[in-house]
């Protein structure tokens, strides 16, 4: 299962989540601040008076010691979002807290165009809006009880919430009990590709054994694998903290990121994990977005997405889901693997090629609007002919997508710009121009 398509949020108990779930069915914003205040008497009081002052309707609150810190205490709050009143709010929160992170809002009203990032450094804004912490597991996961475990995601989950983009990804040395997890389902896995995996992901993957210390005795670092990944295709990863929206998971693509988790599943259950861990990232995710054909595909559902309303983000996250994790493609007339979800799964890739299941052709409109379980195998999948055929297909469906502007990234400044003016309609037509001179100069030499 992925991070950015499970709608969840992780609540102290029952009534807290019964009140949240009232307010939001009634149509009632909210939004998520994390802060934390100096350990002193009455900081707190003088704190929730500010929320009394500013009118700021206060839904639910934790509380733990910084780990960062020995003299300060992080609060997480949920709060009714009242738009300008709360970001002035905010602002003078800031003043009394020692830091203010907001982690989550609610989608966007149906009037208005959702707010996207232009930069890639834009994406630091939304990059810690998580909707819950790395270590807050549920009761049925496997590392609920575990204590050293849960302290062991907190690790993970810190790293990804401080960084920001430009900054090499920390360096992680995973532990002997991590490794011979990883090893478990690295040698089971390798065993399965060469049969189930498409043909590219074959090519790519003896790439990183050789570049990026691929091995049954080795966790790959995430920096180590995302310079490879930028030689390759422009791709690059990010760690993070938690689970994503749809829309903040997909904005990541647009700019070629691929928000990537750095901790690994609970070693109990070595072949099975209820969220994405390493394992999947790098071994299921990582080979493709080493292919260009595949990275530019997985760019275009990220470019679609950006400032289309909410039920296209969704449509979207669907044919997401039935390709860059779950898709089929054919090659010398047999099926082949190429989703992120089966090539990390050693039950799922036997499944998805076997006569079980029901196999559809890719078509966005159709794929976009399917159900689909994520706690089982899926009972239908989707199938391209090609990456370059199913990359044509998602932008034709982008081009259906109700937004009065088009988008185009820009490689040399890694920034979207929007096409709604003449003079860049203009420039981006002596770019092609430019660019098919060069391609006609070089047909005319090759032999």
């Amino acid at each position: 299962m992925d991070r950015e398509f499970v709608k969840k949020r992780k609540m102290s108990n029952n009534d807290d989540a019964c009140y949240l779930k009232e307010k939001l069915d009634n149509g009632i914003p909210q939004i998520s601040l994390m802060f934390s205040l100096t350990e002193e008497v009455g900081t707190l009081a003088r704190t929730l008076k500010l929320f009394e002052e500013n009118n700021v309707n206060l839904l639910h609150i934790e509380s733990r010691p910084s780990k960062s810190t020995g003299n300060e205490y992080e609060f997480l709050v949920t709060c009714e979002d009242t738009g300008d009143q709360l970001g002035m709010f905010i602002e003078k929160l800031k003043l009394k807290a020692a830091t203010v992170h907001t982690l989550s809002r609610e989608p966007s009203s149906s009037d208005t165009i959702p707010w996207f990032p232009r930069r890639i450094r834009d994406l630091d804004r939304f990059a810690n809006q998580i909707l819950s912490y790395g270590h807050e597991l549920n009761s049925d996961h496997p590392g609920f009880t575990d204590k050293v475990y849960r302290a062991r995601r907190k690790e993970f989950a810190d790293i990804a919430f401080n960084y920001k983009h430009g900054q090499p990804i920390p360096h992680v040395t995973y532990t002997d009990a991590e490794i011979d997890t990883w090893k478990t389902i690295f040698t089971k896995l390798t065993e399965l590709h060469p049969k189930h995996a498409c043909s590219q992901y074959n090519r790519i993957f003896p790439l990183l054994v050789q570049n990026c210390g691929y091995n049954a005795d080795n966790i790959p670092q995430l920096q180590e694998v995302s310079d490879f990944l930028k030689d390759c295709t422009g791709f690059t990863l990010r760690p993070v903290a938690g689970l994503l929206s749809s829309r903040d998971f997909l904005a990541g693509l647009a700019f070629r990121v691929f928000h990537s988790t750095q901790y690994i599943r609970h070693g109990s259950t070595p072949m099975y994990t209820p969220e994405p861990d390493i394992c999947h990232e790098l071994i299921g995710h990582v080979p493709l977005f080493a292919d260009p054909a595949f990275a530019q595909f997985s760019q275009e559902i990220g470019l679609a997405s950006l400032g289309s309303p909410d039920e296209y983000v969704e449509k979207l996250a669907t044919c997401y889901w039935f390709t860059v994790e779950f898709g089929l493609c054919r090659q010398n007339k047999e099926l082949k693997a190429y989703g992120a979800g089966l090539l990390s799964s050693f039950g799922e890739l036997q499944y998805c090629v076997s006569d079980k299941p029901k196999v559809l052709p890719f078509e966005p409109s159709k794929t976009g609007e399917q159900k689909y379980p994520i706690t089982e195998y899926q009972p239908i999948y989707f199938e391209s002919d090609s990456f370059e055929q199913a990359m044509e297909q998602m932008k034709s469906f982008a081009a259906s997508i109700p937004r009065p502007f088009t988008v185009y990234y820009n490689p040399y400044t890694q920034t979207v710009e929007v096409l709604d003016k003449k003079h860049k309609l203009k420039d981006l037509a002596t770019n092609i121009k430019g660019e098919l001179i060069t391609l006609i100069d070089a047909i005319s030499k090759v032999k």
